[in-house]
């Protein structure tokens, strides 16, 4: 599981006395541990499955790389350094990520079959309306193997045509 190499990586990490990661994997678990109370309270759920982890080290990357441009243009560039490199570290946690156009084939497989009889009653003809369904759509099918923004600029290229 997931959550347990973490913890593992967690203890390694200390012993080799490599800061960045012991702060960075410190705070991922945090949040992981938090998100496991939520379950508890909210859905009677005792664990967290490799997705919903794979999920919160997506959501936890996002975050560096918004603090980072946010430094960027503040002229911060230690801190910047500082904040991709986390990124980087939780990286390593995710599946391998899909190439672009393995994404792409994806998506215009999925806009295919919603024009199939099956999923038509969802999305007849797909336009720009419809582009929250698709990207729905190819989240569930990839799951956490790509990019969220890229899925959505992808899709909204796609449909375009």
């Amino acid at each position: 599981m997931l959550f347990d190499k973490l913890q593992s990586d967690l203890k390694e990490a200390q012993l080799k006395r490599d800061e960045v990661r012991v702060s960075t994997l410190r705070l991922l678990l945090s949040e992981l541990q938090n998100r496991k109370i939520d379950l508890r309270q909210n859905s009677k759920q005792a664990d967290l499955s490799d997705t919903d982890v794979v999920k919160i080290i997506q959501q936890e990357i996002k975050k560096r790389k918004e603090a980072a441009t946010g430094f960027r243009s503040g002229g911060k560039e230690d801190l910047v350094a500082k904040e991709e490199l986390e990124a980087k570290i939780l990286a390593c946690y995710l599946p391998e990520q899909m190439s672009e156009e393995e994404l792409t084939k994806v998506i215009s497989d999925i806009i295919k079959e919603a024009c199939q009889p099956p999923l038509a009653s969802e999305l007849e003809k797909p336009s720009l309306q419809d582009m929250g369904k698709v990207i729905r759509l190819v989240m569930e099918k990839v799951k956490g193997r790509a990019d969220g923004k890229t899925v959505s600029t992808l899709v909204k290229e796609q449909l375009l045509k």
